[in-house]
C-alpha cells in the first residue's frame, strides 16, 4: 500500500527491538517534528541493534493547514484504528495503527500546539499487563521530563489505544506549546535517545535527573486535556497563575472577561496541585479547556500511592 506520510527506517548491525517514534499527529506541533528529523539525520551508524522507524509528520493534511486537524476535520489522535477506505485522517490512522502493531515499543511526541502551554511531561496508559506497565514506567522515566503521568486505560481512538490493545509498551510526550520553542527540540531528541539506551539500542549518554512529579490517575477519562476546566462561558480568558504554579483548592486560576473588560466568570482550582496546562490563546468559547492541575503526589517504589 502507498504511504500517506514520510517514513524512515534505520537498522543496527544486530537483531534487537523494533522501535517506532512518531511526530506530527497534530499539524501545529512543530518541535517534535523537528526532533524526529534530527534523529533521522544523526542516529545512523550509532544504532547498536534492532530497527527504528521514524515518522516525522504523521498528519500531512493537518501540517499543511498549520492546524490540529486535517482537511476532513477529524483529529488523528481520536480516529485510530481508522479505516483503509475512509477519509484522509481515517486512512492515516489505519496506516499508523498497522505500524504500531508491528513494533515492540512506541514513542508519540506532542506539544500543546497553538491552543495550550503544557509542562514538559511523559505519559502512558495504565496497563493491566504488569510487564507492559513496568516497561512504560521505565520508558517515561528514561525520557527524563519533569512530569510523569500515568492515566486512564479506557481512552479510545489514540495511538496509545492501539498499543494498549496490542500489549506494546508506549509513551507519549508533551512539551510546552502556545508558540514555537526551539529549546524543546534538543530536549526531545535527548529523551528519545535515553529511551533507545534503555532498550540497549544506543550507548547511554549523560543524563541529569529532571523528574519532579510522578502521578498515576486511574479515574475514568484522566488524560483528556481538552476537557479540563471547561469554560463556563465565552469571552477572553485571563490566567491569574503561571505554568508550574502550586495552587490550593478554591484558589483563583483565571478569569473570563467580556469585550468591555468586565469579569463574567472566575475560574477556581478544584483541588490542590500543580498547574501543568494553561490555555495559550485568550479567546475562548463555552466548554473549551482553560487549565489543568495535577495533584502533588509521588509514586512509591511499587507504583502505588
Amino acid at each position: 500500500m502507498s504511504e500517506l506520510f514520510p517514513i524512515y527506517t534505520l537498522r543496527g548491525p544486530k537483531d534487537g527491538p523494533k522501535g517506532l517514534i512518531i511526530a506530527g499527529v497534530h499539524g501545529d506541533e512543530y518541535e517534535p517534528i523537528l526532533a524526529v528529523m534530527q534523529l533521522i539525520r544523526t542516529l545512523g551508524a550509532r544504532l547498536l541493534c534492532g530497527s527504528l522507524t521514524l515518522v516525522p509528520i504523521a498528519n500531512k493534511s493537518a501540517y499543511l493547514a498549520g492546524a490540529r486537524v486535517g482537511e476532513d476535520g477529524l483529529d488523528l489522535a481520536r480516529t485510530c484504528p481508522g479505516d483503509k477506505a475512509g477519509s484522509i485522517t481515517e486512512q492515516v490512522a489505519y496506516q499508523i495503527s498497522k505500524r504500531i502493531q508491528a513494533s515492540d515499543f512506541m514513542i508519540d511526541m506532542h506539544t500543546g500546539g497553538n491552543l495550550f502551554d503544557i509542562l514538559p511531561l511523559s505519559g502512558y496508559m495504565i496497563h493491566s499487563n504488569s510487564k507492559v506497565l513496568e516497561t512504560q514506567r521505565s520508558m517515561a522515566a528514561a525520557f527524563n521530563l519533569p512530569v510523569i503521568w500515568g492515566t486512564s486505560p479506557d481512552l479510545q481512538g489514540r495511538t496509545l489505544s492501539i498499543a494498549r490493545d496490542a500489549e506494546i509498551p508506549a509513551i507519549y510526550t508533551e512539551f510546552r506549546g502556545g508558540g514555537f520553542r526551539p529549546e524543546g527540540i534538543g530536549r526531545l531528541v535527548a529523551g528519545c535517545e535515553h529511551v533507545l539506551s534503555y532498550f540497549e539500542m544506543l550507548s547511554e549518554g549523560e543524563r541529569s535527573a529532571k523528574i519532579s512529579l510522578e502521578i498515576e490517575d486511574k479515574e475514568p477519562g484522566s488524560g483528556q486535556l481538552q476537557r479540563m476546566y471547561p469554560a463556563p462561558g465565552a469571552g477572553v480568558f485571563v490566567p491569574q497563575v503561571g505554568l508550574g504554579a502550586e495552587v490550593r483548592r478554591y484558589d483563583p486560576i483565571g478569569e473570563i472577561w467580556d469585550y468591555s473588560g468586565k469579569v463574567t466568570n472566575q475560574v477556581l482550582a478544584e483541588k490542590d496541585g500543580t498547574v501543568f496546562l494553561l490555555r495559550a490563546i485568550p479567546r475562548v468559547e463555552k466548554g473549551e479547556a482553560l487549565a489543568g492541575i495535577l495533584p502533588n503526589s509521588k509514586l512509591t517504589s511499587n507504583g502505588r500511592d
